[in-house]
């Protein structure tokens, strides 16, 4: 059932879309801010997947760059709206609703701008179920809608059409060159669909569910239960069921780069006992990729490696990660649909160059785990 989205609800889905981002997917603060400063008192439209007609015509909407260039490069908030008003008009055919290509922070809210700007409803479903680096890590492209041709927008109103047919990474490399030369951060229109596409090839009910867990964790701060406990039984119903905590411990060093418009590096979590030598090392590409614990994986794309405050729950961001944070790194389990041949020869390990297999994080390290369930006992 669709369902109206307020002002009210957006502290709530920032904090539950930059869990499921796994420290991607820009900063949730800022799209928060941009979001509310256009909406007003006003809402907006959220359309459930299944209210969708087949002829209806969808443009996803979104923000491209490296995180770290994001927080200093704020938009200028018009041009999410041009890229989709660019890509309308060189197909000739005005949208009848946006949507999110990922789950993450501003990710999330760059489709209720733009909803708030031009009256779109927005709907309930994004094409990664979480947030990954390049734009043809899309369960869109894996199930058979291709991004071309894209809009791309800058914010002194620059557009770009790129259109490569079917060969989605080759519009990513286009579209990456000309957002870096725009400064590291362009606003996009894309993967333009129809209602029945979006039912076959979308990862349904994400930003509802975005919102639920951003609302069970505040409750569970303001009830003093666990909200760690509370983020288990929200997701145990879901399409993201098995949750692992991997580790517990203070994050001593990052080593973060900002190259080729992605941000890139590594982040160490090491135990909070001074006599450990237990350790996480955590490889990210704007997103968590991978989690080695001693050495050993507990947790490899595309499932969701997500570093939280050790008491709040408070997600992390890749560019938030700074030496002394105490946190948590939970594992979840991402969609079957995201677990399929066809979507790990996209957005698997491989597509990363990890030589490392998938393996589902709830039985990925399950000695390392156990070890670690032991000796906090």
């Amino acid at each position: 059932m669709s369902w109206q989205l307020t002002r009210a609800d957006l502290p709530d889905l920032a904090r539950g879309a930059t869990l499921l981002g796994t420290g991607g997917g820009g900063d949730p603060y800022i799209g928060k801010m941009l979001v509310e400063q256009v909406l007003g008192d006003r809402s907006i439209t959220i359309l459930d997947p299944d209210d969708l007609t087949d002829d209806m015509f969808v443009i996803p909407t979104a923000q491209m760059g490296a995180p770290t260039v994001m927080i200093e490069k704020i938009p200028a908030g018009f041009e999410a709206t041009l890229a989709l008003r660019t890509l309308e008009e060189h197909l000739g055919r005005a949208a009848d609703a946006t949507m999110p290509i990922e789950c993450g922070g501003i990710n999330s809210m760059i489709p209720l701008m733009v909803a708030a700007e031009t009256g779109l409803p927005v709907v309930d479903a994004d094409g990664m179920g979480r947030a990954f680096p390049e734009l043809s890590m899309e369960t869109f492209a894996v199930y058979g809608v291709h991004g071309s041709p894209l809009a791309l927008a800058g914010e002194r109103g620059e557009r770009v059409i790129i259109d490569t047919g079917d060969d989605d990474r080759q519009m990513e490399w286009l579209a990456r060159g000309i957002t870096i030369r725009l400064g590291g951060v362009g606003h996009i229109a894309e993967y333009a669909m129809s209602g029945a596409d979006v039912k076959r090839t979308a990862v349904p009910r994400t930003i509802s569910m975005a919102l639920a867990l951003g609302r069970t964790i505040r409750l569970a701060r303001e009830a003093h239960r666990s909200p760690f406990e509370a983020i288990a039984e929200t997701l145990s119903t879901t399409l993201y069921p098995h949750v692992r905590e991997l580790f517990v411990g203070k994050v001593t060093d990052v080593e973060r780069r900002t190259t080729e418009g992605f941000a890139r590096g590594t982040a160490v979590v090491s135990a909070s006992d001074p006599s450990s030598d237990d350790r996480l090392e955590i490889s990210f590409q704007n997103e968590n990729l991978i989690a080695r614990r001693n050495g050993e994986v507990v947790a490899i794309v595309p499932d969701l490696i997500c570093v939280v405050d050790h008491e709040s729950a408070e997600p992390i961001t890749t560019e938030g990660l700074r030496y002394g944070q105490r946190v948590r790194v939970l594992g979840i389990s991402t969609p079957e649909m995201m677990r399929t041949p066809e979507a790990l020869q996209a957005f698997g390990p491989g597509a990363f160059g990890l030589s490392e297999p998938f393996v589902p994080v709830e039985s990925a390290g399950e000695s390392a785990v156990e070890t670690a369930g032991e000796r906090r006992a």
